[in-house]
């Protein structure tokens, strides 16, 4: 936990799916994605996490895209930011179906200019159910550990962070693994946790988060613990989160587009508000990004 209480706000602002609906505008090109980081950053965000799309507002694997976001974001604020794991989701124009790129094009993110101030990863892989998010259907979403272990040992050799999206339990066990064969140092303080539900099989219920929180700090007691959740049961998800002094919270339209009272915010800097009036409520207000940094000790 912070030193006085404080906690990151990561804005999640667009995912690879997620289309304008219902009054929410979903950012996509990386100019609206430069402006949309401000204002998230000016609510109280720190970090930003961001897919790209191409022309057609539809996900792309070009890392051309990504560097152009990062430029954009960076003219106008100095927020950190984070590309996602899962680069270019994309869709057969004949078939409809999910192609997921190659193990090659996802570590392609790694080197990207300019480069992103900190990098994320499924630790493991999960049949993937995410309505609000695009996935109507369970979709099988792999996270090969060859992947996941040339992320580690890349990111790490960076003097960079590296968030662990845990879907369930038995990843944790498995980080725990690679640990212990010496990939890397289960007591480094900037191991960094990801809780959430509603991604997959496993519920946005309180019980299977307080297990996770638990079997991670358990194994990893220096690790920065985070919170997010999909759709309505987000803000619920990170209350509890704030409630035991979580070191982050995750919020923005990659996940969900609804605000507490169950309405549907138009912009994500709204979510990044309603999570500093949260965290106000149990003592604690959003950490600086100087503050953010030294926590990701990069």
């Amino acid at each position: 936990m912070f030193a006085g209480n404080k906690f990151i706000i990561t804005a999640a602002l667009n995912g690879g799916m997620q289309q304008d609906r219902d009054g929410a505008i979903v950012p996509k090109q990386p100019v609206e994605l430069g402006e949309a980081a401000a204002r998230c950053y000016e609510a109280g965000a720190s970090l930003i996490h961001i897919h790209a799309r191409g022309p057609d507002g539809k996900n792309t694997s070009d890392t051309a895209v990504y560097s152009e976001i990062i430029s954009e974001i960076r003219k106008r604020s100095p927020v950190l930011v984070q590309t996602t794991n899962g680069i270019g989701v994309r869709r057969d124009p004949k078939t409809g179906g999910f192609i997921w790129p190659t193990d090659k094009e996802r570590l392609g993110l790694l080197n990207i200019e300019p480069k992103p101030d900190v990098f994320g990863v499924a630790a493991g892989s999960a049949d993937f159910y995410h309505p609000e998010g695009g996935y109507h259907k369970e979709t099988p979403y792999v996270n090969s550990p060859e992947f996941l272990r040339s992320t580690i040992e890349e990111v790490y050799k960076r003097g960079s962070a590296l968030e662990y999206e845990v879907v369930e339990a038995s990843v944790i066990h498995r980080l725990m693994r690679y640990a212990e064969e010496g990939l890397f140092d289960r007591h480094q303080k900037n191991i960094w946790l990801l809780h959430g539900g509603g991604f997959g099989a496993v519920p946005a219920i309180t019980r299977n988060l307080l297990f996770n929180i638990e079997e991670g700090l358990r194994y990893f007691p220096q690790a920065i613990f985070g919170i997010t959740s999909t759709g309505r049961e987000m803000f619920k998800m990170i209350t509890l989160g704030l409630s035991m002094q979580c070191d982050l919270v995750r919020v923005g339209f990659e996940d969900s587009i609804h605000l507490p009272d169950g309405s549907v915010a138009t912009h994500n800097h709204d979510m990044v508000a309603k999570a500093k009036e949260i965290g106000a409520l149990f003592g604690m207000e959003p950490a600086s990004v100087e503050e953010a940094r030294e926590r990701f000790g990069i």
